[in-house]
């Protein structure tokens, strides 16, 4: 069973930061597709950074310059560097995943989505 599980949201003034991590676990052959998706209320879901399978990187227009995404192979683990945060910011931030993984007798490919971080910029 894949799991993503999601840390560092919270409040945060405008112009701070804050830093999310996602941990990828289960019996994971490969990780393909790994990044961070985000959720205002009222708003669809929208990409916000992300890895593609093949090492390069994807930001949103609206992050860019702000946002960095990062991670670390060997923990299965993304990261995602926020700074100069805005209120426009706020939502629930989801961790996504495009994994080849053990499932019962056979190695199944599947995205997988974390329980979501929430973060809000106020001050």
């Amino acid at each position: 069973q894949v799991q993503l599980v999601e840390s560092g949201g919270g409040l945060v003034q405008p112009g701070g930061s804050l830093r999310l991590s996602c941990a990828a676990s289960g019996s994971i052959f490969r990780i393909y597709d790994m990044g961070w998706y985000r959720q205002a209320p009222g708003n669809q879901r929208e990409l916000v950074a992300g890895f593609t399978s093949d090492g390069s990187t994807n930001y949103a227009d609206s992050v860019k310059g702000r946002f960095t995404i990062s991670r670390d192979n060997a923990k299965k683990t993304v990261y995602l560097q926020m700074n100069s945060l805005k209120p426009e910011d706020t939502a629930v931030y989801y961790c996504y995943a495009d994994i080849t993984a053990l499932s019962g007798s056979y190695y199944r490919r599947s995205g997988y989505w974390g329980q979501g971080t929430q973060v809000t910029v106020s001050s």
